[in-house]
């Protein structure tokens, strides 16, 4: 088990190393500068600016020295949000993010296990072709979509629920079911596959033998074995979820992590993107890893091919 952790955890120090540098060499491409008055400015206010934030430096010096900021905890400082360190507005708007990210995954994953389980039970009926379909729908949509619909017909129509900002737990609910929709569909799509296998198998037929009622065998036996595939899909989903849609967080004024990361790319703030792009990848790299450890512990066979690698 210990080379087996030491090689996963060798893995995701490199593929942290990778995206750091890869996003680091992709982010000096960029057009313009991270000044936003740069044509009011004199060319003796740039240089200093320049030599203030390090970029007068060759760009493999600025590489290192983020490297050497990064392996202490320092992240820089944003250009353009008020000179503040970028630990502090991660810190400050990760709150917003994961709350809203934590709400849509239980939304998504509670209701697709339900209609999942109901388009198993009821295979080959209408019941399992309308789930199937909408959770085609579910997928297929984008969510910035929905939420627009959600705004317009729920809170603009109705005046159910506030269009848009970030107050009480109502102001939660509209973007929860935009950002939930997805996993909700996956989810379902997860359980369904996984439950019409379970519910073939032999085990199954000698349960029914045993005269195990219709919720016994779906709770006790076959769903809980569909869950174990759906490990795989959780992890990475919640990761995404609670470092921030971008867009829907955008479309409801959310203060979050997605809302700052779009401010950070349309001012060229490069250590607020380099920041953000990293919470990313570690909080995904260590999900993964937490599977794989997982994974390990359920089935040997999995930990054993690993220290075979």
């Amino acid at each position: 088990m210990k080379k087996y952790l030491a090689k996963r955890v060798f893995y995701m120090a490199l593929t942290l190393f990778l995206v750091a540098t890869i996003t680091f060499f992709l982010m000096k491409l960029m057009p313009g500068t991270p000044y936003s008055n740069q044509e009011k400015m004199t060319p003796e206010q740039i240089q200093i600016m320049n030599q203030q934030y390090g970029l007068d430096k060759p760009v493999w010096m600025q590489y290192l020295m983020y490297l050497g900021g990064m392996l202490h905890g320092d992240m820089g400082t944003s250009f353009q949000f008020s000179n503040q360190p970028v630990s502090y507005l991660i810190a400050t708007r990760i709150g917003a993010s994961a709350q809203l990210g934590i709400q849509a995954m239980i939304f998504g994953v509670f209701f697709g296990i339900i209609l999942g389980s109901i388009a198993a039970i009821n295979r080959n009926t209408w019941v399992d072709t309308l789930v199937t379909v909408l959770s085609i729908i579910g997928k297929s949509v984008p969510n910035f979509v929905l939420a627009v619909l959600l705004q317009y017909y729920i809170a603009l129509k109705l005046g159910i629920l506030p269009i848009a900002d970030w107050g009480g737990f109502s102001y939660t609910i509209l973007p929860t079911i935009a950002l939930g929709v997805g996993p909700l569909a996956e989810t379902a799509r997860f359980i369904r596959t996984g439950m019409v296998d379970v519910l073939n198998s032999d085990y199954i037929e000698l349960a029914r033998a045993k005269g195990l009622s219709k919720f016994q065998i779906v709770y006790h036996h076959a769903l809980r074995n569909s869950l174990i595939p759906l490990i795989t899909l959780i992890g990475p989903y919640t990761v995404s979820l609670m470092t921030g849609s971008m867009v829907i967080e955008n479309i409801f004024s959310i203060p979050g992590i997605g809302e700052q990361f779009v401010k950070s790319i349309t001012t060229n703030d490069y250590p607020t993107i380099m920041g953000v792009t990293m919470l990313f990848s570690a909080g995904l790299v260590a999900v993964i890893l937490l599977t794989d450890i997982i994974y390990g512990i359920i089935d040997p066979r999995i930990r054993l091919a690993g220290n075979e690698d």
